[in-house]
């Protein structure tokens, strides 16, 4: 399967208050592995970006000024996305705004991406195996332990990816659970620790078999015998191999 992982920024939130994309992120994953195509680009939104927002991802209405309209990319950006499963977290609301800048451009067939694309929210997901639990992008990446360092501020690509590797691990990877839950005085916090995903070459050699040879052979026999005598009983899967009758007599009374 095609998964595209995307993120957006905007000018403010609700969109129904008029806000709009100022730029979008996408990293291609395809077979569980990142391909290394993206599509990334900030946008013109044709109003001013509320101070929260700027101190939320930096994004000056300065920055804007020279970048394109959402009409200018719209066909490139829907046909990087087209028939792909979206990972978003929090999908509801980029997927909200959107549909909405397809709605402003007339495109109706395009103004339900969901029509289009199937849609994982990784939120939904987290909340799911993490009820009670903080599951914002930055309390995943120190559950899972995915470096997220250099996130000083939110940004659309860089989140994707940071995504993107939560999603792989969080679906992939091993994780080892506390039963101390995520109190504060369990170890590593009773956070999950998740073994890194290993990326073997498609054309890695068959693994190698080591046999035993006649010595190891002899000495794992007498030690086997030794365990049976002073057990006083055969071990349990010679006793499974043994006719019915001769396991009735190798069973002391």
């Amino acid at each position: 399967m095609r998964s595209v992982v995307l993120d957006t920024e905007t000018t403010g939130m609700p969109v129904t208050d008029g806000h709009r994309i100022i730029e979008i992120g996408c990293v291609e994953v395809i077979g569980r592995r990142l391909t290394g195509r993206h599509y990334h680009v900030y946008l013109q939104p044709d109003r001013e970006v509320d101070e929260g927002a700027i101190a939320v991802h930096g994004i000056t209405n300065e920055f804007l000024t020279d970048k394109p309209r959402f009409k200018e990319v719209a066909d490139e950006f829907f046909e990087f996305i087209k028939g792909a499963q979206l990972i978003i977290h929090n999908a509801a609301f980029d997927v909200g705004f959107i549909n909405n800048e397809f709605a402003l451009l007339g495109q109706q067939d395009r103004a339900e991406i969901s029509d289009h694309c199937s849609i994982l929210d990784t939120l939904l997901m987290a909340r799911e195996r993490h009820p009670g639990q903080r599951n914002s992008l930055d309390a995943l990446c120190k559950r899972y332990g995915v470096d997220n360092s250099g996130r000083d501020l939110h940004g659309a690509l860089l989140d994707a990816e940071i995504l993107a590797d939560v999603y792989l691990t969080m679906t992939g990877g091993q994780t080892n659970l506390s039963l101390a839950g995520e109190g504060a005085d369990s170890e590593n916090g009773g956070r999950q620790q998740a073994t890194p995903i290993r990326r073997l070459p498609v054309d890695r050699p068959g693994t190698l078999v080591i046999r035993a040879n006649a010595d190891e052979v002899a000495a794992h026999s007498a030690r086997m015998q030794a365990i049976e005598k002073a057990a006083g009983a055969a071990p349990l899967w010679v006793q499974l191999e043994q006719p019915a009758d001769s396991q009735a007599e190798a069973v002391p009374a």
